[in-house]
Order: structure tokens, then C-alpha cells, then sequence
């Protein structure tokens, strides 16, 4: 009888222990740097300090090419910077889209924080209409797409438009975007500032204070599911991210206005927080097919 139950369990170690082998593992931040770096963009300023100015790449052809505004996460803090979404930028510029990967004053730098950060990502995507008349883009045809803290900068400043005037994130004439596309974006601060977690900490510094303490910052500084009533949102999560949860896109999908939200979740399950922004990862062809969705049925008008 022992010898009957040794020999079941190891023909089950046998049988399980290949599988278990040949289960992915999700990218993580050092497998990213190990990455080899893409070709420089041509380097821009869009204001007068050192930290506002983008990597502009722009396809082989004639254009004008869509425009795909990248925003680089890195929980809002000046210790990481927009470089490593490079890979982003260089793989989308392949797949013909010209990319503008902005950089911005964040949380330790002088004017980083509220409201600097919020308007600098405001002032690098109307830039486009500038770009537009050096270079062969189109600034009819822009998508914002964010990952992490960029994702969160991304659906904000898509929907910036409705902001009052005597806020002071309020810009006059933003750009019409054509979609969003969030990675592993974080729309919800206030929900988010009160978890445990990587990036949960830096929410009161981006904000300078708490959702209680300063109630209409957040309310300002917060992305809003009606957004995706006029333009086409894709929130894609990874199931197995540990930085961000599922339930940031979910509830941002699942408060979008009814039947008529342009709203979509793209759930990657085996995915990690990472994957999303890595052009070698098995997902990458979910993260090219959502640009060219937003795209696509935002120029069909659907």
C-alpha cells in the first residue's frame, strides 16, 4: 500500500512539476532595465525648465502619423524618470504611430506636486499643436496613453476640459484627444491613497495632503468616469499585479455612464504590473490593439 502511494505521488510531481515550470512569470522592474535601449527620440522642450521637454519619434513615410502622447509612471516621485517608456515609444513609432514621451517636474522636484505636475502634462500634450507644424503628425490624431501614476495623468488630462476656470489646474483650450489608453492606471486617488502598497504613500505627497484634508484638489485632480462618454477608454490591467489593483480599472469601467460608456477593460490575466510596457512581453499585441481601437472607432465616431 506505501509502495502504491509513493508511486501515485511521484507520478504526480513527475506530471505537474514541467507544468509548474512553464508557468510565466510576470516582468518585473529589473527585467525592464535589462532591456536594450531604443534609439534616442529627437529631444524637445515644451517649457523653460529642464524638466519639460519630450522625446518626439516619428515613423518612416511621408505623415501627417497619429500621435501617441506616453506618459511614464513611477508613483509621481522624481526618482523615476521617462525613460524606460522608450521601449513603449520606439515599438509603437514601428507600428506607425509618431510618439511623444513627455517628461515633467514630479514629487521632489522644485514645482513637482500639486498643481505643477498636473499642468505640466498639461502644457506636453497641447505642445502637439507645435509639434504639428515642424514635423509630419497630426494633431487631429492624438491618444494619451499612461502607464501607473502616468496612466492616472493620462485619463486626467483627456478629461481636463471640464474643469473650471478658478481651478488651478485650469488651462485654457486643451487638445481634443481621440481615446485613452491607461496601463495599469490608477484613476482613483482618494480609494488608492488609503491602501497598502508601492505607490499608495506617494498619493498625499502628490496632492500635498490627504482626501479629507484637501477635498477639492481631489475632486480636481481626480479622472472622471463620464470621460469615457466622449472619447474611447481602454483600461488595460494585468490580474496579477501587485502594485495596482484590478479594482482601479474595474470601478472606474463600472461607474462610466451606462450603455453609452466608450469605456472597455482589458484584462490580461497573467500579466503583472510590468508586462504592459514591455514590447517582449507575450500581452504586447493587446496594448498596440488598443491604440489602434480608440483610434479607429473614435474617427467612425462609434
Amino acid at each position: 500500500m506505501k509502495f502504491c502511494l509513493s508511486l501515485l505521488l511521484l507520478c504526480f510531481l513527475c506530471c505537474t512539476s514541467p507544468l509548474q515550470a512553464q508557468a510565466p512569470q510576470p516582468i518585473t522592474w529589473q527585467d525592464l532595465l535589462k532591456l536594450p535601449a531604443p534609439a534616442a527620440g529627437k529631444r524637445i522642450a515644451y517649457g523653460p525648465d529642464s524638466l519639460q521637454f519630450g522625446e518626439l519619434r516619428v515613423p518612416e513615410g511621408k505623415g501627417p502619423f497619429p500621435v501617441v502622447v506616453v506618459i511614464h509612471g513611477g508613483c509621481w516621485l522624481s526618482q523615476f524618470n521617462y525613460q524606460y517608456m522608450n521601449h513603449v515609444s520606439a515599438a509603437l513609432t514601428k507600428a506607425g504611430y509618431a510618439t511623444w514621451n513627455i517628461e515633467f517636474r514630479r514629487v521632489g522636484d522644485v514645482g513637482g506636486g500639486y498643481p505643477g505636475t498636473f499642468l505640466d502634462v498639461a502644457q506636453a500634450v497641447d505642445y502637439v499643436r507645435e509639434l504639428a507644424k515642424q514635423y509630419p503628425v497630426s494633431s487631429q490624431e492624438v491618444v494619451v496613453m499612461g502607464h501607473s501614476a502616468g496612466g492616472h495623468l493620462a485619463l486626467w488630462a483627456a478629461g481636463r476640459k471640464e474643469l473650471p476656470r478658478s481651478s488651478p489646474l485650469h488651462t485654457k483650450n486643451p487638445l481634443k484627444v481621440k481615446g485613452v489608453v491607461s496601463l495599469a492606471g490608477i484613476p482613483d486617488l482618494a480609494t488608492y491613497s488609503t491602501q497598502e502598497g508601492s505607490c499608495n504613500a506617494a498619493v498625499e505627497k502628490l496632492m500635498g495632503g490627504l482626501p479629507t484634508a484637501v477635498p477639492q484638489r481631489y475632486a480636481e485632480g481626480t479622472p472622471s468616469p463620464t470621460l469615457a462618454l466622449k472619447i474611447p477608454v481602454r483600461m488595460v490591467q494585468g490580474g496579477r499585479d501587485p502594485i495596482v489593483p484590478v479594482s482601479q480599472a474595474q470601478n472606474f469601467v463600472h461607474h462610466s455612464p451606462g450603455e453609452k460608456t466608450k469605456a472597455q477593460l482589458v484584462l490580461l490575466p497573467e500579466a503583472g504590473h510590468f508586462d504592459l510596457v514591455s514590447p517582449a512581453s507575450p500581452v504586447w499585441p493587446a496594448i498596440e490593439k488598443a491604440v489602434q481601437e480608440v483610434l479607429e472607432k473614435r474617427s467612425s465616431g462609434k
